[in-house]
């Protein structure tokens, strides 16, 4: 039976401007779904996404929900659509709040937002809130970009009990630094979730930033994949040290070595 793969990214060309990460948002689902595995692939309903253009529509039977961060009410919105040539759809994560008036990481003036933290938890736990719905168990999540950092803590603790999750293996590609300020006092508590208590986040600064989250995403993954040539040298070192699987950069030709790495972190029974 094929493999699952679920794809849990931050950007995907053509949904937003070419760059490595939206690039590779796009590239390495197709490759991956080519090579016989079976894909989900998700990522934020950014605001700067022309709904009309992308064909967008809202899943109703998914959409709904109500996500409780730092004491709040989120409505959650799932919105799918089909990357034209290709047999990837894509849901898309969506909330009045959080993603449908704002732009991506920063505002119109080119500052970061405040709740950039707030709006990854409520990213990750979307996803997987709505995988579960969908009644699909991965064998593997893989998560490209910052926004899915919260994925694999969630996964080993707050989800671990869940069947769509209980032997799901996790892999997370690193990228250059993509924040240039903190996530602000209130991330540790809005993290906090089930089993993903204020304990386990001890570890870390009191005050995550871009390096504190890679971090955490090391730490409760079971492989890392170097993505882009200028990924932070201390997290590729933090990575090297915590003896689990780390594929170097691969450049363009990287679809053989994705799958064997795949192959390597969830070996065939």
């Amino acid at each position: 039976m094929a493999k699952k793969i679920l794809f849990i990214n931050q950007e995907i060309a053509p949904y937003v401007p070419d760059s490595e990460m939206s690039l590779l948002g796009r590239q390495v689902p197709q490759k991956i779904q080519e090579a016989g595995y079976e894909i989900r692939t998700f990522m934020p309903k950014w605001g700067t996404i022309n709904e009309r253009r992308g064909q967008l529509h809202e899943v109703i039977r998914l959409s709904g929900m109500n996500l409780i961060i730092d004491d709040t009410d989120h409505p959650l919105i799932i919105k799918v659509a089909s990357i034209p040539t290709t047999r990837i759809q894509v849901y898309f994560i969506d909330n009045d709040d959080y993603f449908m008036k704002r732009q991506m990481t920063v505002d119109e003036s080119g500052e970061e937002y405040a709740d950039n933290g707030e709006r990854a938890v409520f990213f990750a736990r979307g996803v997987l809130e709505t995988v579960k719905k969908l009644r699909w168990a991965p064998d593997i999540i893989h998560c490209q970009g910052w926004m899915g950092a919260v994925v694999p803590l969630y996964i080993k603790t707050a989800y671990h009990d869940e069947p769509s999750f209980a032997n799901t293996k996790i892999v997370t590609s690193l990228f250059q630094n993509q924040l240039k300020n903190d996530l602000g006092n209130n991330f540790k508590k809005c993290v906090e979730f089930r089993d993903a208590k204020a304990e386990l986040l001890k570890p870390y600064h009191e005050v995550f930033d871009f390096l504190e989250l890679g971090k955490m995403a090391i730490d409760y993954s079971d492989g890392i994949i170097e993505a882009s040539d200028h990924v932070n040298a201390e997290l590729m070192d933090y990575a090297s040290k915590k003896g689990i699987p780390v594929l170097k950069y691969q450049g363009e030709d990287f679809a053989e070595s994705y799958n064997s790495f795949y192959q390597q972190i969830c070996p065939e029974e």
